[in-house]
């Protein structure tokens, strides 16, 4: 009995490469990410998609939105989906964090580092860990997307693989990306890698 799982991440908004949106409220997509997201729905059109799950922030209900579209889904927010609590950094730019020390220490040892006032990377990788566990053994024999942030996305894969978190950032999760798993009460194995238009 499994479960197949597109782990997406959402498409380019305005901050991407510039700062730490974190939970932020009002960062849609940007021109570039709504273009990102309807090629990415043309691309998985064609797919058998049976729900959308989708992380309640701005820039993943508009790309789960694009994709449900030629599926005639409604995606369904999950809580567990949303961005990790970049706590005091939320909003900060980059380039006022290359001299932060805990900047550093969380780039270095994900595996125990905390973001100040805010969670570690092994509290975000159990909340998705646990939904996908969930829907695996609720939702078995389905096709499901799941639109959530890159970082989520590094976790599951971490856990699935049985990676350190120390070393999640040795892979890339591209914007408008798919990662398929497949899941079951027998463990769960990872299809592929960051699948991206380009």
């Amino acid at each position: 009995m499994t479960a197949t799982l597109l782990l997406i991440r959402h498409a380019a908004h305005g901050h991407l490469d510039r700062c730490l949106s974190g939970r932020m409220p009002g960062v849609p997509l940007s021109e570039a990410g709504r273009d990102q997201a309807l090629t990415l729905a043309r691309r998985l059109a064609g797919e058998r998609i049976d729900w959308i799950d989708a992380s309640p922030l701005d820039r993943t209900r508009e790309t789960a939105a694009a994709i449900a579209g030629p599926h005639g889904l409604t995606p369904e927010d999950a809580p567990d989906l949303v961005e990790i609590d970049m706590g005091d950094w939320t909003g900060r730019a980059f380039d006022t964090l290359t001299d932060d020390p805990d900047w550093t220490r969380w780039n270095q040892e994900r595996g125990i580092a905390r973001i100040p006032g805010g969670e570690t990377m092994a509290e975000a990788q159990a909340r998705i860990m646990a939904h996908l566990r969930r829907i695996a053994r609720e939702r078995t024999g389905t096709i499901g997307a799941l639109v959530t942030h890159s970082d989520m996305i590094r976790g599951a894969v971490a856990d699935i693989l049985g990676l350190s978190l120390d070393h999640v950032l040795r892979f890339d999760i591209d914007p408008a990306s798919v990662t398929r798993v497949v899941m079951g009460d027998w463990g769960a194995r990872l299809l592929t890698l960051n699948e991206t238009a380009g």
